[in-house]
């Protein structure tokens, strides 16, 4: 407790010389009537709460918590879901005291005053990342459960998290799940099909159709390359791939390679040259038609737009009949809080962790888990490490931490004229292969969808589609986040979409005229795609994996996907 109380305190007196310091120097300092307010709510609470600690009867009738209902101490929070955090007298000062202090501290951030909205929001996520590390809850002899088990077992909860803790330090990753109950092309990644193309960048796989007849135009999906293309073919049940083939359409996946050194001068050109480019000619050219529909998710939907853009200065924009856009953005200008990973220091330090050309695949996954660090990493220190419980299997979070590398180069540039200076959006900012593109010369019929709770690539972001491209365009806002916002199959009755068929020119405006819809937003996309064209052909010759003029190279999910 002694300990506990010191650090938080360290915190807070950081924090005020600090800001003495920029004072000193006529720099921003703090809000003075916001920090009083602040310091004052602070005080009067901290007051209450021992009040409340010294009368013991406090803890025997229905008392009600010294933290007023307006404030985010207030509200539940499954830490402290342990009735002892609210009925031993110990544990109840220490969970209240702590909700006080980060509330306190979150606001003391909030109240510094001169500086650009972005170094406060990094300000703020800063404060909120220290103040979730300090939980009482993450530390066993602070943790009325975790005390508990270890007096249970006689400690072997700790020497099993103890293990489980070496082997992440042996991987260098964090675990979500027991990755043994897993295996790509047995029960993930394991809807049927033929790899009928490498390239240095990418495998193209040909899923088998079952289905007699299938959509005239075949459809090429795009996974980001930052993670493995089977987050769309999970187990049978979820895989939206074998939904879109039991669905009658001739789906193509791309599989991209895990970066080696060999890759290290790879750019966003490659990706779009001899990677979406190079494929949706292999497509056209293999079953002989003049277009295709596409998918693109996250990076990979970013990197469609730029594509398309490059056709149409090229007068080739007819080679994609539609383009789908799953949580994807172009404009950055509001893209959430991995933008606070981006600036200049933060771009130094991945030049000093990729001295091989070569980005570890596991510092992006330690980036992604940092943006909810509570759910992705105190959670599973906890509940693994502390309370040595096993990792259940689930298939999603086998697919998060099965991490690629990533050519530096590529990230590096990413970074710094994607999100850093915003150059997509700027008309002939950004040249691909020596041509300068312009979105607003995109006419290609876009469906674009954005996930209601998306962390990484939020609906107002994603919104931004909208308005910068020219062609037809369906907005679809999804229940859920950047992963469960996507992979939502319809068996699975989850989650809800909005949908508004009249034009509307703000995403407020969008969600005031919205009609709610219960379930998978997947059956409104494949209407989509009819109401473009829905012409079919018979299920056979070329649209069977290796029976035309591309052989099959080996089973699907292929060996790319396999590479470490």
């Amino acid at each position: 407790m002694q300990q506990w109380t010191h650090s938080i305190g360290r915190a807070q007196q950081m924090m005020l010389e600090h800001a003495t310091r920029q004072m000193a120097h006529g720099q921003p300092a703090f809000d003075a009537a916001a920090l009083a307010k602040a310091q004052g709510d602070y005080v009067e609470e901290g007051i209450a709460l021992w009040q409340r600690f010294l009368d013991g009867s406090g803890w025997l009738k229905e008392t009600p918590d010294p933290v007023p209902a307006e404030s985010p101490a207030a509200r539940k929070d499954r830490r402290f879901a342990d009735p002892a955090w609210q009925k031993h007298p110990f544990f109840d000062l220490m969970k209240q005291g702590y909700l006080l202090t980060s509330d306190y501290l979150t606001r003391l951030s909030d109240s510094v005053d001169g500086i650009d909205p972005k170094q406060k929001a990094q300000l703020r996520f800063a404060t909120a990342s220290i103040v979730d590390a300090l939980s009482p809850s993450n530390f066993p002899m602070t943790n009325p459960t975790v005390l508990e088990k270890t007096i249970e077992s006689g400690g072997e909860n700790l020497i099993k998290g103890f293990q489980f803790m070496l082997a992440d330090l042996d991987k260098g990753q964090l675990s979500h799940t027991d990755g043994s109950h897993f295996e790509v092309g047995r029960n993930i990644a394991a809807t049927p099909g033929k790899v009928i193309h490498e390239a240095p960048l990418y495998q193209l796989i040909h899923y088998a159709p079952t289905t007699e007849t299938v959509l005239e135009t075949p459809l090429v999906i795009f996974p980001p390359w930052i993670n493995r293309f089977y987050i769309l073919d999970l187990a049978p049940e979820k895989s939206f791939v074998k939904w879109a083939v039991d669905h009658g359409i001739s789906v193509f996946m791309v599989s991209w390679k895990s970066a080696d050194e060999s890759m290290k001068d790879v750019t966003w050109d490659d990706y779009i040259l001899r990677g979406q480019i190079d494929a949706i000619d292999t497509v056209r050219g293999l079953l002989d038609v003049p277009s295709v529909h596409t998918i693109g998710y996250c990076v990979a939907g970013t990197t469609l737009a730029a594509t398309l853009a490059l056709l149409a200065a090229r007068g080739e924009a007819d080679k994609v009949a539609s383009a789908t856009f799953f949580t994807a953005q172009v404009d950055f200008s509001e893209a959430g809080d991995l933008t606070l990973f981006v600036d200049d220091d933060q771009l130094a330090m991945i030049d000093r962790l990729t001295t091989s050309g070569v980005l570890d695949g596991r510092y992006m996954a330690a980036t992604f888990n940092l943006l909810r660090g509570r759910d992705l990493i105190w959670n599973y220190v906890v509940n693994n490490y502390m309370m040595g419980q096993d990792y259940k299997p689930f298939d999603l979070l086998y697919w998060n931490g099965d991490t690629t590398n990533l050519p530096a180069k590529w990230h590096r540039a990413y970074l710094r004229d994607l999100y850093r200076d915003n150059k997509l959006v700027q008309a002939g900012a950004i040249s691909i292969d020596g041509t300068p593109i312009d979105l607003s010369r995109i006419t290609t019929p876009s469906y674009i969808q954005a996930g209601k709770e998306d962390h990484i690539a939020p609906p107002r972001s994603v919104w931004k589609l909208v308005e910068h491209f020219k062609g037809p365009r369906r907005f679809l806002l999804a229940g859920s986040g950047h992963i469960a916002g996507v992979v939502n199959p319809p068996v699975a009755r989850k989650y809800q979409y909005w949908t508004c068929d009249d034009a509307v020119a703000t995403l407020d405006a969008f969600i005031e005229q919205a009609q709610e819809t219960p379930g998978s937003w997947w059956p409104d996309w494949r209407q989509w795609l009819d109401s473009l064209s829905a012409a079919q052909v018979p299920a056979q010759g070329a649209r069977i994996p290796g029976e035309g003029r591309l052989p099959a190279i080996e089973d699907a999910p292929g060996r790319y996907v396999r590479a470490r």
